[in-house]
């Protein structure tokens, strides 16, 4: 099975409407590759700005969102109100928010089934920390985090991207390198084949997330296992398109 490749930009807490404005407008000009869906994940408060500005060629994602559809949840945002927004797709469980924001396996599946009830496209992040990953974890880890969403998302993978963020390779200077990130990707894929089904293995689309910049996203995407990126810092930068680029 061929599996699209999907490269995801995660602006986290950055960005003014101006930025917003020269990233969109730079990005819809560049020559991508067609056979690469990109999602631009944008701050909250420029979601309809960049959904305009889109015009429909590039997809757009929340970072967050809640896990029912309305209440006295101060600060949140539903599916709902994303859906209505014309807004697609939301990243959940990203390493900020379980580390941060102290957001369990269990919570990030409550918000993963109840966005995908609301019609959303989910890229749904695991991956381990420095810690975790020199004690050995680092499958321990991702596959408990993984056994949580299966869980949640039962026949609904169509709808969802995995991205397995080394947390330890995100703005730390250390880098994992194309076999290291081959190697958990392969192991989670296997993984799945057991606790899911062989046919969401195959089919599922599993990116990577550690610190990925123009140099190294050729080598990572020449990777059978790795699917897309999920970028943080370079999604800022005119590197964001050699990156959606990396198959070319």
């Amino acid at each position: 099975m061929t599996r699209k490749f999907v490269v995801g930009g995660n602006w986290k807490m950055n960005g003014d409407q101006g930025q917003a404005k020269q990233i969109i407008e730079t990005l819809k000009s560049a020559q991508l590759d067609p056979n690469v869906e990109v999602v631009i994940g944008v701050p909250a408060i420029h979601l309809f700005l960049a959904k305009e500005l889109a015009a429909g060629k590039l997809g757009i994602a929340a970072q967050n969102c809640w896990k029912v559809a309305k209440g006295a949840f101060t600060g949140e945002i539903s599916p709902a109100m994303l859906k209505d927004a014309g807004i697609e797709w939301v990243i959940l469980g990203h390493s900020e928010r379980r580390t941060i924001f102290k957001e369990s396996d269990e919570l990030v599946a409550e918000k993963v089934s109840h966005a995908l009830d609301e019609g959303l496209k989910v890229i749904a992040c695991i991956g381990e920390t420095l810690e975790e990953r020199e004690a050995g974890k680092t499958e321990e880890v991702v596959f408990r985090q993984t056994k949580a969403l299966v869980a949640a998302i039962g026949s609904r993978w169509s709808q969802v991207v995995l991205a397995y963020e080394p947390v330890w390779a995100i703005g730390t200077g250390k880098t994992a390198s194309p076999q290291q990130a081959q190697d958990v990707h392969a192991s989670l894929r296997n993984w799945l084949s057991s606790n899911a089904s062989p046919d969401v293995a195959e089919s599922v689309r599993i990116q990577y997330g550690g610190s990925v910049t123009a140099t190294n996203a050729k080598e990572l995407a020449a990777c059978p296992d790795i699917d897309g990126f999920l970028v943080g810092g370079a999604s800022l930068k005119p590197e964001f398109v050699d990156i959606v680029n990396a198959n070319l």
